[in-house]
């Protein structure tokens, strides 16, 4: 006879994993449905903040901590991960004060641009508020490879 301990824990296992999938399935190809208009390249971001001319957008990391530790954008805030609660707590109040009309630029690069769970939901919760200058640094791939090893400028740590 199994031992019935065992046996919930792997129920529970179980039910746990499935949930996990729903959940991220559920944010799974939200990014895709960004338009081409709210989106900059890396390459064209690059020329702003190499710009003495430009106003500067608040840059904003609405991925993962341990991402954000290794290296982002140096000037960029990290928010927690928009596909959660409290990042998306976080991110409302870190633009309370913003005028309307700001570049907040938002990026995370988790994971391909077509998995990224954060985003969509970072950009559909500040035109929630009345944002009208959103915009979304398209990562194909991940930071690594369309930020860092093209010789970005990048910071890490807090």
């Amino acid at each position: 006879m199994p031992n019935p301990a065992l046996h919930r824990l792997h129920i529970l296992c179980t039910l746990g994993a499935c949930l996990f999938f729903l959940i991220s399935t559920s944010f799974a190809f939200q990014a895709a449905e960004i338009p081409d208009s709210q989106r900059i390249n890396p390459e064209d971001l690059v020329k702003i903040l190499q710009s003495s001319s430009a106003d500067r957008p608040v840059m904003l990391q609405v991925g993962s901590h341990v991402l954000f530790a290794q290296a982002h954008i140096p000037n960029s805030e990290y928010m927690g991960a928009a596909s959660t609660e409290d990042g998306l707590t976080h991110l409302r109040k870190r633009v309370t004060n913003l005028p309307h009309s700001k570049l907040i630029l938002l990026y995370c690069g988790c994971c391909p641009w077509t998995h990224c769970p954060n985003v969509k939901p970072a950009v559909d919760a500040l035109r929630a508020l009345g944002f009208t200058n959103v915009k979304v640094l398209y990562i194909a791939n991940n930071f690594g490879a369309d930020w860092v090893s093209k010789g970005y400028p990048v910071a890490s740590g807090e």
